[in-house]
């Protein structure tokens, strides 16, 4: 950690993931819009002073505010460019050697406010050495030239920001006659002498002239593609004019994916009143234990001096009590929270951006799956879908998920297709189970709705708070929550049709079914009523729950994605379920699940609907197109899963220990990548350790796993004592936590107020 501006990385250093996307050290660059450019650049006056190089560099800056910008007009004269529509002047003024001209273009803005730029980008060198061939007295006048400019660079740099780019290495092969005498040696020394002049008088940080530096890494991988072996190709130059662009609008805009040159977020009041509850809880704790100390030494084995012998005080351990074990568990999430909060929001570990290649993808799946056959150990039980085989199926997705992610896959649509099914699959399994449960135990009550509540929704309250997000930012979270409460009212709602009653006559069937229809029907008509949906979660405080970015679209957006899949998830369950109570499906150690005929049929269908759906996620043309499909096909390759994976006895009868130990902390692990494992809110990737990809990976992997599973032992633990059984004592609880969400309610009002 060398502390500082990542601005001075972003201008110095990087390196090239790939042939074209370049990686500054330490910190994520932001692809910059049009429309975000010409917000940011709002009333501004942008100049350009220099020779054809800078001029280039002209042009790819304004291809960012308009792509239809054809380079044209007088190559050894001014070029003038201005947006009405957003107030932006942009300039290039040409000056190819550091002269007198110069230097009194420069000092006319000193002196004139009303005509100063906003932005200075200047640059020259190759002209002086074309000119004067290459001589030692050329250099010497470019040092006078530069030192006599140098005081009113760093003079505008109080007010404006000043860029001195430094010359690019040329690729002397290409070099016409002409031009020769251009050596990267010469280069190197108009270079040294202009970092050295720049800045040495200036010793306020404030008014200091930004040398850009970071263009020579980028030439020296590029310039062999270029046409005269003197300008860089278009895509290099593409990539100055963006890193531009991240230096002076990322600290306006605030990219979540571009952490070059942001400043530390300063701490919200939730956040400082987070910080002073969990210091509390530490020391509570520490003063807790330490009272126990004091009390075990007294209680202390103890020599009797009469016999000689050893005593035992006769005094059984106490066990642990309720606060002992609330602050215990409240001292160790503060602990770990301080660990989120330096990942992600302090400016502490460096962040890099990701990039896809097939193989950062595929040979960690083939790893994973080779680990996770070879930790195959036999069920307890041979049920389709028993508690061992969904933890398998979790885990094994939620690897999947996660590799998806930290590669950057979601570039690559087939890819893409098949981790929406997986996503689908998850909720699946969440009408599948909840359907389960109320369907045969019929439990209706409070104490099974609060401790589901609980165990979705505890980690991600405790990020927003820390980390200053919104509920509908962890996305997968509220979608599971509300489709669970959208299970408990079709079942709940009377009349409740449990298994039980449905056994002693056969219409109560058809009355659930009828409440499916209504549910099916529902989900229709919302995902085709944008202003329906729109307002039922806009009203005041479900739309703090919801909305992301001032709307709930994207929270609409998330939902129509896999609108039915919890539906088949409890329809599934419904005919499971029916046809096991008939026994008409065959769950013995070994046995197929249906006659040998009928089993080899159903495989053979679910393999080829399987593969026909990967045919089609594959041969996808563009992702608009296949999410409109993906909600009403999405079922096809999960039914064939389930049926591949239980037909046969003995596949129904193994399971792997490796992928269900991951899938019983599946949701702290997809909650906690957000920000330990990736970074930027999952835009980039967490940086432990610079320059060593794989052993960072590993490092911050085995991190973020070991996390993971504490907190998942953590929110067990809460939701004992959180979540009581007592009815009376539950509904304390209740009037208190409905407390703490109307103050949360109250200082985020306030902060939202602060901050407008």
């Amino acid at each position: 950690f060398k502390g500082g501006d990542t601005c001075e990385y972003l201008l110095s250093s990087g390196r090239f993931l790939g042939e074209k996307v370049w990686q500054p050290h330490s910190c994520m660059m932001h692809k910059y819009k049009n429309s975000e450019a010409k917000n940011c650049l709002l009333d501004k006056h942008i100049v350009f002073i220099g020779d054809s190089r800078i001029r280039q560099l002209f042009y790819s800056f304004l291809k960012l505010l308009n792509p239809q910008v054809k380079e044209e007009g007088n190559k050894h004269g001014n070029i003038l460019f201005e947006d009405k529509s957003a107030s932006i002047k942009v300039d290039f003024l040409w000056y190819p050697e550091v002269n007198g001209s110069m230097r009194q273009r420069i000092k006319s803005w000193t002196e004139n406010s009303v005509a100063k730029p906003d932005i200075i980008v200047a640059g020259a060198a190759t002209w002086s050495i074309k000119i004067h061939n290459g001589s030692n007295e050329a250099l010497t006048q470019y040092k006078i030239n530069v030192t006599s400019i140098a005081p009113l660079l760093e003079k505008l740099a109080r007010s404006s920001d000043v860029y001195w780019v430094l010359q690019d290495p040329v690729y002397e092969d290409l070099l016409s006659e002409s031009r020769k005498m251009i050596t990267n040696e010469k280069i190197d020394a108009y270079n040294e002498a202009a970092v050295r002049i720049l800045n040495s008088s200036s010793r306020n940080s404030k008014a200091k002239v930004k040398v850009f530096s970071v263009s020579k890494l980028i030439a020296r991988e590029t310039i062999m593609k270029s046409a005269d072996g003197l300008h860089l190709p278009e895509s290099s130059r593409d990539t100055n004019a963006m890193i531009l662009m991240n230096v002076y609008c990322n600290k306006i805009m605030k990219p979540i994916d571009g952490s070059c040159c942001q400043p530390q977020p300063p701490l919200t009041l939730i956040q400082k009143l987070a910080f002073c509850f969990f210091t509390l809880s530490i020391i509570g704790y520490l003063i807790i234990n330490l009272i126990h100390r004091n009390s075990y030494r007294k209680n202390k084995s103890c020599t009797d001096l009469e016999s000689g012998e050893e005593k035992k005080p006769a005094i059984s351990t106490p066990n642990v009590s309720t606060l002992e074990m609330l602050l215990h568990s409240f001292c160790k999430l503060g602990l770990i929270m301080t660990y989120f909060y330096l990942c992600d929001r302090a400016n502490l570990f460096m962040k890099e951006n990701k990039f896809y290649t097939h193989s950062s993808f595929f040979i960690p799946i083939v790893y994973i799956l080779v680990l996770g056959v070879f930790y195959t150990e036999n069920t307890k039980e041979t049920k389709v879908l028993n508690r061992e085989q969904t933890d398998e199926w979790k885990g094994w997705m939620q690897l999947v998920i996660l590799i998806y992610h930290i590669s950057g896959a979601s570039t690559f649509l087939p890819v893409y297709m098949h981790i929406r099914v997986l996503v689908a699959a998850y909720l699946f399994q969440t009408g599948y189970g909840h359907f389960s449960y109320f369907w045969i135990k019929g439990d209706f009550g409070v104490y099974r709705v609060c401790q589901v509540l609980f165990r979705l929704n505890f980690l991600v309250v405790v990020l927003c708070i820390v980390m200053d997000r919104p509920y509908q930012f962890y996305y997968f979270v509220p979608l599971v929550t509300v489709w669970f409460m959208v299970i408990y009212a079709t079942l709940a709602v009377c009349p409740q049709i449990v298994q039980k009653k449905a056994n002693g006559n056969c219409l109560w069937h058809l009355g659930l079914l009828l409440k499916l229809v209504g549910l099916l029907a529902c989900i229709y008509f919302l995902s085709y009523s944008q202003g329906a949906f729109e307002k039922i979660f806009s009203f005041w405080p479900l739309s703090k729950c919801f909305e992301l970015n001032g709307n709930v679209y994207e929270w609409w957006f998330r939902w129509k994605l896999d609108r039915y899949v919890v539906f088949h998830g409890m329809l599934f369950a419904f005919i499971y379920l029916a046809l096991q109570k008939r026994q008409m499906i065959s769950e013995g150690k070994g046995d197929p699940l249906f006659s040998n005929r009928v089993s080899n049929v159903v495989l053979f269908i679910s393999i080829v609907s399987f593969l026909t759906y990967s045919v089609w996620a594959s041969s996808c043309k563009n992702k608009t197109e296949c999410n409109e499909l993906h909600p009403s096909v999405s079922v096809v390759q999960i039914l064939a899963f389930i049926l591949i994976r239980n037909i046969p006895g003995y596949v129904r009868s193994v399971y792997s220990s490796f992928f269900a130990w991951f899938g019983k902390i599946s949701l702290e692990l997809f909650i906690c990548q957000y920000h330990i494992w990736l970074a930027a809110d999952t835009k980039g990737i967490l940086v432990l350790i610079p320059g060593y990809p794989m052993f960072n990976v590993l490092v911050s992997t085995f991190i973020f796993v070991c996390v993971a599973h504490e907190i998942s032992q953590i929110t067990n633990d809460l939701a004992q004592i959180v979540v009581p059984k007592d009815n009376s004592t539950l509904l304390k609880r209740l009037l208190c936590i409905a407390g703490f969400f109307s103050g949360l309610l109250l200082f985020s009002a306030m902060q939202d107020q602060a901050r407008h």
